[in-house]
């Protein structure tokens, strides 16, 4: 039997998102930019479909979510265009050591650009305190770009509050936060929100990999990153993945069942504290993630022992593929308490048989371990 807890790296695709993508595959198959019967069937479906995620984001209107391949593109794309459309009134970018690689690099880019990047350090659980914006923010400051909740830690940051400042201090900043972790997680309205750029994903949410959103404020123009027609209003040229849309749009209708998923957060963390009483975790607030260590031991072990069990968890971020937590390592975290790290990821799906199951797991490798 396979228990599955690393729903932070991604999602089983739920049974109506399948039928959804399937539906558009064998059934709504027109190119929606085709001017005919069946082009018009999928521009409907199409339409739907933003309606259904607009919805789901909370977004004034259905116009301001444009459809990406995922959330790595949707963080490029906020950031580089992002700074490049602000550039004239500054280079001053202010973010943070704990954000997902692909806000990282493209950071790492715009400073070979000739911008200057601030990169604030979380507090102790992990989150950025709003007030640190405050103390780093510049007349010539463009671009605020801060993760909601972290991917390898689940810390929240608010972004509402960080809003807030901006607005207080008269910035024009632009403000992007990366909500892949968030959405449908943690609770928000973009319309309410504050951020003028916000980046989701599917396979986050039980929808399939490859096709994500980036929210863009009314009003906001940014140049597109991919050039070519004219879909997406001119924003994303490239003939829209009609299937995978429709399967997000399925998947974001869905009830999210967050209790659920804070209860078998909670659950986890009495099993697996009496299982192995010497394991530390991180106590944060987003219901889907749990940063668990065994101080002493290295991940990758573990991950293996659990493995030979049909227990899959990860170590940090699937994208770092091997690498040290970079995120473990800006919290001040001891070194072998971030090499005997893990990341618990749970989702609608999780039940009670899969956490016992890694409790078991964990106390029998303690147990081994002391023989």
């Amino acid at each position: 039997m396979k228990h599955y807890l690393d729903n932070a790296a991604t999602t089983m695709v739920c049974p109506e998102a399948a039928d959804a993508a399937v539906n558009a595959m064998l059934r709504v198959y027109g190119n929606p930019s085709s001017t005919h019967t069946m082009g018009r069937e999928a521009r409907t479906l199409l339409n739907q479909s933003r309606e259904a995620v607009a919805s789901a984001l909370g977004a004034r209107d259905a116009s301001e979510v444009v459809f990406t391949s995922c959330g790595s593109e949707s963080d490029n794309w906020a950031l580089l265009a992002g700074a490049e459309s602000m550039k004239r009134q500054g280079k001053h970018i202010i973010s943070s050591l704990t954000e997902h690689d692909a806000v990282r690099k493209s950071l790492d880019l715009l400073e070979s650009r000739g911008f200057s990047v601030t990169r604030l350090r979380p507090d102790s659980t992990g989150r950025i305190d709003p007030e640190a914006v405050r103390e780093a923010l510049r007349e010539d400051t463009v671009l605020v770009s801060l993760m909601m909740v972290n991917n390898e830690t689940g810390a929240v940051t608010d972004i509402h509050a960080v809003s807030g400042i901006l607005k207080k201090a008269g910035s024009s900043a632009l403000l992007h936060t990366d909500a892949v972790q968030a959405f449908r997680k943690i609770p928000f309205l973009a319309r309410n929100l504050g951020a003028d750029m916000i980046s989701v994903s599917g396979h986050k949410i039980h929808a399939p990999k490859g096709i994500g959103a980036l929210y863009l404020r009314s009003g906001l123009k940014l140049k597109p990153l991919i050039v070519g027609g004219a879909q997406e209003n001119g924003l994303r040229a490239g003939t829209e993945p009609l299937p995978q849309i429709a399967a997000f749009a399925a998947a974001c209708a869905q009830d999210a069942q967050v209790s659920h998923i804070r209860e078998m957060k909670q659950l986890a963390v009495r099993l697996l504290t009496e299982s192995v009483p010497e394991l530390h975790y991180l106590d944060t607030e987003a219901p889907h993630i749990l940063s668990v260590s065994m101080p002493g031991w290295r991940s990758e072990v573990l991950m293996n022992f659990l493995e030979g069990r049909g227990i899959f968890v990860s170590k940090s971020s699937a994208c770092k593929q091997g690498k040290r937590s970079h995120v473990l390592e800006a919290l001040g975290m001891r070194p072998d308490m971030i090499d005997g790290a893990l990341r618990i990821g749970f989702s609608r799906y999780t039940s009670k048989e899969d956490l016992e199951a890694l409790a078991e797991g964990l106390k029998d490798a303690r147990n081994l371990a002391h023989r």
